[in-house]
């Protein structure tokens, strides 16, 4: 598939860690993650690539972090090349656009999961418990009811398998509990300001997941912010609660997903050629709507 890109290999650098998408190396003090095309879902790596995922992945996030950055510092120095060192610019038709030169920090074990609408785990959560992390809500909630107030709901990070949904208990206990209102604090704010954002542009954006870090006793906002791989968005138009919603996020395949004879338990199957197109046009319409850019 023309320009897509399963994985970039610097052979000059350190390969500081691997992810499900993103391939990290070592630049000096600093690192340079690096967004493919790869795609996961239910904690498999598919074995289809998405064409322009992984620019679209970082140039959200660039947009994100350059919107939020008020709200809280993050890790980014820059993604144009031409700011890179010089032994970079070597490598630029592989990493230009799905790349970024960011902060070395270190990364707090918590995924931090801010809800506005009742979907996902959190649906599944409540209506097993009538809570999600450990947090009451109102009896009678339909799937992907607004909720009254913006919850903020922690889990596990995991390296393999699920992510596990903990109380804000549980993540105090993790990283200390001033930390961690500190960290609540700020999710709750950025998911406030990214959605008024993303409401004027006719997108509701039901939940989202933050990475932080700390450098130098400071708090960090790290990874992706308020990407189609990290966030669930659904226009506006067609939101209807009680029932799954249209989604321009990466919902789509797990749907697809669900609705094959996969056992979730082996190797996944290919996507076929037009979930793949459509996937990337869906991810290319919420970069289009949220950034008002027409390309990448």
């Amino acid at each position: 598939m023309k320009n897509t890109y399963s994985e970039i290999v610097l052979p000059d650098f350190p390969l500081y860690k691997k992810g499900k998408v993103r391939d990290v190396y070592e630049i000096g003090d600093n690192l340079l993650i690096i967004a493919s095309d790869r795609i996961s879902a239910f904690d498999y790596v598919l074995p289809s690539l998405i064409p322009n995922k992984g620019k679209i992945l970082t140039q959200l996030s660039k947009f994100w972090f350059e919107f939020t950055s008020l709200v809280c510092p993050n890790h980014m120095i820059s993604e144009d090349i031409s700011d890179y060192p010089p032994e970079l610019h070597t490598f630029k038709d592989l990493v230009e656009k799905r790349s970024m030169l960011v902060k070395k920090t270190e990364v707090l074990p918590v995924e931090c999961v801010v809800r506005g609408y009742l979907e996902g785990s959190g649906w599944r959560d409540y209506k097993a418990t009538g809570k999600t992390s450990g947090v009451k809500l109102p009896p009678g909630l339909k799937q992907c009811d607004r909720l009254d107030e913006v919850i903020f709901t922690p889990a596990t990070k995991a390296e393999e398998g699920h992510d596990i949904n903990i109380s804000f208990k549980e993540m105090q206990k993790l990283v200390g509990a001033e930390l961690s209102q500190k960290i609540k604090k700020i999710s709750v704010e950025l998911y406030k300001k990214a959605s008024l954002h993303a409401l004027s542009k006719g997108i509701i954006i039901a939940d989202t997941k933050f990475e932080f870090g700390l450098l130098n006793g400071e708090i960090i906002l790290v990874d992706e912010i308020f990407t189609p791989d990290s966030s669930r968005f659904w226009p506006v138009a067609s939101y209807i609660p009680g029932r799954s919603q249209p989604s321009l996020d990466k919902q789509f395949v797990r749907e697809y997903l669900d609705s094959t004879d996969w056992d979730k338990q082996s190797p996944p199957p290919p996507l076929p050629p037009d979930i793949v197109e459509q996937t990337s046009e869906r991810y290319m319409e919420i970069y289009r709507l949220l950034t008002e850019k027409t390309e990448l």
